[in-house]
């Protein structure tokens, strides 16, 4: 019925990309904070600014990391070192700790302006596992996980919801590591063995073959099919309810 294993009998969300649509407001806001930062440091050296791609960076060295994990990835890709500084660090302190705040104060204001659209596919189907009496967790790295779940009007539907905020105080580590998706599975009593992964980001995808999670479903929203496969997804769609319509 739902596209999955019989022997699966729990899901494991992903959030940004997969529920809600803001995993294109979270590459505006990395784009935003990251070429306002490139620009001036481009400046100062007498050096060509070289922009932040949204989509290819993006996609290669943040979406799904842990924010700081983030920042240091695409900032090695450019050959730049800066010092971790501390998560009190002000929004656009030259370290590693300030500019993920200062990227997380970007977002924040995004999505206070727009507000948060779910994915009314994702919906549909997470409904559907609830109704066919599956459990259900969300998994994602985000610090603001519960708020963008309420705001998009969908946190009822989970059960389990292991965030940045629960990863930080369990010292869990981010994807590609599977220990979220893992904490996860144990918040609703299941083994690896007996859940399926949903996530759109590369790191995510890997973390759920690294846990040796029993499906993991790729879900394309950028044209990323090939990789998502090469990174180890069982199946990819472009949206949840070709599952339920392939049922």
């Amino acid at each position: 019925m739902l596209g999955l294993p019989d022997d699966v009998n729990a899901c494991l969300f992903d959030l940004d990309g997969v529920l809600t649509q803001t995993a294109k407001v979270h590459a505006a806001a990395w784009k935003q904070m990251f070429d306002a930062y490139l620009r001036e440091r481009s400046a100062g050296a007498g050096e060509e600014f070289v922009p932040f791609d949204p989509v290819a960076d993006y996609d290669e060295y943040v979406d799904g990391k842990p924010r700081y994990e983030g920042v240091r990835s695409f900032l090695a890709s450019r050959g730049i070192e800066l010092p971790q500084g501390s998560p009190e660090d002000p929004p656009g302190a030259e370290t590693i700790d300030g500019l993920g705040n200062r990227k997380n104060e970007i977002v924040l204001e995004m999505i206070r302006k727009d507000g948060v659209e779910p994915y009314e596919g994702s919906v549909r189907y997470v409904k559907a596992a609830r109704e066919a009496g599956l459990r259900r967790a969300v998994v994602s790295s985000s610090t603001n996980c519960r708020d963008v779940l309420a705001a998009a009007g969908i946190d009822d539907l989970f059960e389990e919801r292991i965030d940045g905020v629960v990863a930080e105080r369990d010292h869990l580590q981010g994807k590609p590591h599977p220990d979220t998706f893992l904490a996860g599975a144990r918040a609703l009593g299941v083994t690896a063995g007996q859940a399926a992964v949903f996530e759109d980001a590369l790191a995510g995808v890997e973390a759920g073959r690294a846990g040796d999670f029993r499906f993991v479903v790729g879900v394309d929203r950028v044209g990323q099919a090939e990789a998502l496969r090469a990174h180890g997804a069982d199946i990819v769609v472009r949206d949840l309810a070709e599952l339920l319509n392939a049922s």
